[in-house]
């Protein structure tokens, strides 16, 4: 529903120059039970460093539960319920165990004209989180505060303004309690083969200065697709996606510093398996 959460201000454009890019090792498999029960294993070497990661997902009607482990014998556990108490409004209830103080409520509410999102820590200090966007589909803009009421400040006071098109979309960020601002667009070219280009400028006012990337996608047939991306300071990325069977990828991507090739140059692959 228009205009969406204050999170899906410039999404497309950060998709683009940032998704599926990496430049380690990560094999992701899927398997589903035949009570509808999604269990999902990770495995992620960076360097010389090995982490895991094990998810279930249980979907009942309105309500999933999501319960993740990790390798750092964190358990994360999610409960949301879609249309709660009325149309349109999604509560969200988060616990990390072993930390008893990391529970979070949430609660989004999104409307033809307006998109909620407010948050709460269950703590006796809790860091309190709202957000809104207002306008259409075209025009919208959002705020984005989060107070904490352990030291009565506010840590975050964010700003934002969306321009949506059909093959157009414009976005401007003030971040970082003023000290950073972004501007960022998104262009379909050709909606038939995905051909896409982007960029996203950001300048921090306090040490003046700035940062240009520029990316582009193209899809070269129904199941392979290849993205690249460059930014002012010399650094190049590439991605070829390949869906070799229905939503199982495998992407190879790599990174380099064109002012030091022969030293920088970082390969990654990534490997979704699911039934």
């Amino acid at each position: 529903m228009a205009p969406g959460l204050y999170t899906d201000i410039g999404k497309k454009t950060r998709d683009l120059l940032y998704r599926d890019y990496c430049t380690h090792q990560k094999f992701t498999l899927t398997t589903c039970t035949p009570e509808g029960v999604a269990i999902t294993a990770a495995g992620t070497r960076k360097n010389e460093s090995i982490f895991g990661e094990l998810q279930t997902q249980l979907k009942n009607k309105n309500l999933t539960v999501d319960i993740k482990a990790n390798s750092e014998s964190d358990l994360l556990t999610t409960f949301t319920v879609d249309e709660f108490a009325t149309p349109g409004l999604k509560s969200i209830l988060s616990l990390v165990v072993p930390d008893q103080r990391s529970g979070k409520l949430e609660l989004q509410y999104l409307h033809e004209f307006a998109g909620i999102n407010a948050s709460v820590g269950l703590n006796p200090n809790p860091m309190v989180n709202l957000s809104g966007v207002f306008g259409s589909k075209e025009l919208s803009v959002g705020v984005d505060v989060s107070f904490d009421t352990a030291t009565s400040n506010f840590t975050k006071y964010n700003a934002a303004l969306s321009l949506t098109y059909p093959d157009l979309i414009a976005s401007l960020h003030l971040n970082n309690h003023g000290d950073t601002l972004t501007a960022s667009y998104y262009h379909l070219v050709k909606s038939h083969s995905s051909t896409a280009v982007g960029a996203e400028l950001s300048h921090n006012f306090p040490r003046n200065e700035s940062t240009l990337i520029f990316g582009s996608q193209h899809s070269l047939d129904p199941h392979t697709s290849v993205k690249a991306r460059f930014n002012n300071y010399g650094m190049a990325s590439a991605l070829v996606q390949h869906e070799w069977r229905a939503k199982s990828l495998v992407a190879i991507s790599g990174e380099v510093d064109t002012k030091a090739i022969e030293k920088s140059t970082k390969v990654g692959l990534s490997l979704v398996l699911k039934p």
